[in-house]
Formats: C-alpha cells, structure tokens, sequence
C-alpha cells in the first residue's frame, strides 16, 4: 500500500485533512448564516425603537431612508467582516488540518509497511500534542518489539535446525552404514542411536517447556513450602551427576527462614536447570553452591554460583534467551539444549519473581540468583 492512499483513506474516500476542513468550513459558514440571521432579524427592530423613542414619526420618509440605510450598512458590514472571519478561519483550519493530517498519514504508511514486513519503519514525534505523541512512541514501540521478535523467530528456526541436524545426520550416517553393511548393530552402534534419540527427544521436550512456560500456558500448584525441602531435592537429584563429574556440590542455607508459596516441582526444575547448567561448565574439582537466603522486602533468594569457566560481561543479558550460547562455554558438545536458563526465566517469572546472572568475567565463574515473592504473583492464564 502505498503512502498516498494511506494517507487518502485507504478505499478511495475522503482522507483525514478533507474530512477536518470540510467540517471547519461547515461550522464557519453555520456560524456566518446564524450570525447574519440573527443581525437581519434583531437589529432593524431594535433601531426602529431607538428611532421612535427619539419622538420621530415612524413612517416618515426621513425614518424609513434611515432604516434603510441602516440595513444596507449592517448587511455590507456584516458581510465583509463574515468573508474575512471565513478567510482567516480558512486558513487556520487549513495549517491546522495539515498538521494532523501529516503525522496521521505518516503513521498509515508506517502501519502499511509494518503490515508488509518492514518491521524497522518507524514514524517521528510529530510535536502537536502529547497525545499525537505518545501514539508515535506506542507505534515505534511495537514496530521495536515486533523486529525483535521477527528476528528471535529467525535466529529461532535457524538454531533449531542446527540442533536437529548433527542427531539427525548421526542417525542416518549409522543407518546407512548398517543397510550398507559398513557398520553393525553393536552396543556401541546401538549406544550411539541411543544417544541421539535422547537429544532429539530432550529438545523436543525443551522446546514445548519453554515455549508453554514463557506463553504462561502453565498449571501451577502453589503450596507454602519450606526453602530446605526445596534444596535438599534439588541436591539428591543432581548428586549423582555431580559426584561422577568430580565436581563438588555444596548447600549453604539458614535453617530458620520463612515458608513460599511456590509449586515445588517448577522450582525445583529451575534448580535443577541451574545445577545442570552449572555443572556442565564447571571442571573436574571445582565447586558448585547451592545457597537460599531472605530476600530484601520478603521472599526468597535462591542462588547457584560456581567455580567454573565464567562469563564475559558482554554475553551476560544474553544467557538467558533460547540457544544461546557463550563460545566454547557454552558449546553443544557439552550436552545442553541450549533452552535451560530460558526456560528457568519463564518459571521463575510465571512465579511473579525474577532470575538474573553475574561473573566477574573469563574464568572467574558464575553466579545465578532466584528472586520469588513470599506469595506468587501470576499473570492471568497460568
């Protein structure tokens, strides 16, 4: 769509400019054919009775001429002050229709391109009005968000066809090669099938999670829980894994501390995303804490900080978005989906809480902390 007839009205009517002059004009001519009106209808009676109270005879001729010119005086006067109050009205309604006129029309051919794909077009404040703009601001707001958007959908599919390409190619390498008789049916062939079936299956799970949690497609079953209970599963879950790795898995957390209302197995999936993350970039004899404490103003903060392999400052508000990953620290040769911490975030936020990330940097390990309310806080359909 182009921008003239954006700006024209669309279907080939009247556009928003002719639409406010043409009601300018009919309230000028409506207040002149009024004015004009009321000055024929009262002004000749009134100066008839000014003429008589003067003791003048009213239907001499001296009283008559006088009326006379007194309507034709009125009516040249009136007029040519009504022309120019319709000239000046005219040309205010005119400056005054084009000022609105323009940011509307800008703003129907920006919402045309944004309507075609061009997510990046935005419109300037036009500067009539606080309305006019916060309209423009709410317009380059959604444009911002829907580019963002347009742009994670893309970053999206392309990593999700990453991931489905190397279990995919895996799989249909060893086929082949056993169809070819190449490769047999061994344990270790089977191990290796086994395997990537697992990560397909895994990252399908990961991905209907992440996608259910951050739509708040989510049944939650909140219950005053006791922060310990919370850690303690979370450490018998991952204990295992952690004692195999060679890493250290430590709790640090007072015992006197308030009760949450939180679904015990959504948090403890975010802990136990947490750990796993952790885990997978921490090296052998290094330490993983698990760590609760009070919250400022009520609430509970969970933490897992670790000894490992750190993050630069620069990739930090990014850990949490889907598939990504930070170099080598977070590699897919390391066992993760990439979709971990985001689906961490739209737990802990379908809580009402929040989840941040700190390092001071390369090599310096990571740190990752729970906020969650005392009582949660959810958004409508969770």
């Amino acid at each position: 769509m182009s921008a003239t007839r954006a700006g024209s009205g669309g279907s080939g009517g009247f556009g928003i400019t002719a639409r406010l002059l043409v009601a300018m004009a009919l309230v000028v001519l409506t207040g002149g054919l009024t004015a004009w009106l009321v000055v024929g209808a009262v002004g000749p009676g009134i100066f008839r009775r000014h003429m008589l109270a003067a003791g003048l005879d009213g239907d001499s001729a001296a009283v008559l001429h006088a009326e006379e010119a007194f309507r034709s005086a009125s009516a040249t006067s009136l007029g040519l002050a009504l022309g120019a109050a319709a000239l000046a009205s005219l040309a205010v309604s005119l400056f005054v229709t084009r000022r609105i006129g323009r940011p509307l029309s800008a703003l129907s051919a920006a919402a045309a391109r944004v309507a075609g794909g061009r997510f990046d077009s935005r419109v300037p404040a036009p500067g009539i009005g606080a309305e006019f703009d916060d309209l423009a601001e709410a317009f380059n707001d959604m444009a911002a968000r829907l580019d963002e958007s347009h742009a994670l959908r893309r970053r999206l599919l392309a990593d999700v066809a990453h991931e489905l390409r190397t279990p995919v190619t895996t799989i249909t390498a060893y086929l082949e090669g056993v169809e070819d008789g190449v490769e047999s049916l061994t344990p270790d062939t089977l191990a290796v099938l086994r395997a990537q079936g697992s990560r397909l299956t895994r990252l399908a799970d990961d991905l209907s999670a992440v996608t259910r949690a951050e739509s708040r497609d989510l049944d939650l079953h909140p219950e005053p829980t006791v922060p310990a209970d919370l850690l303690t599963v979370a450490t018998r879950s991952a204990g295992g894994r952690f004692a195999a790795r060679g890493v250290r898995l430590v709790v640090d957390a007072p015992g006197d501390l308030a009760d949450v209302v939180v679904d015990r197995d959504r948090i403890g999936q975010v802990l136990g995303n947490l750990l796993d993350n952790a885990l997978r970039h921490t090296p052998a004899g290094g330490t993983v804490r698990l760590g609760a404490g009070q919250a400022d103003g009520g609430g509970l903060r969970l933490t897992v900080a670790d000894t490992g392999v750190g993050i630069d400052a620069a990739h930090l508000p990014h850990v949490f978005e889907r598939f990504y990953r930070v170099d080598t620290a977070r590699d897919r040769r390391q066992g993760g989906s990439g979709i971990g911490l985001a689906i961490a975030k739209a737990l802990v936020e379908a809580h009402g809480g929040s989840i941040s990330a700190r390092s001071d940097g390369v090599g310096r390990g990571a740190t990752f902390a729970v906020l969650l309310p005392a009582v949660p806080d959810r958004g409508p359909g969770v």
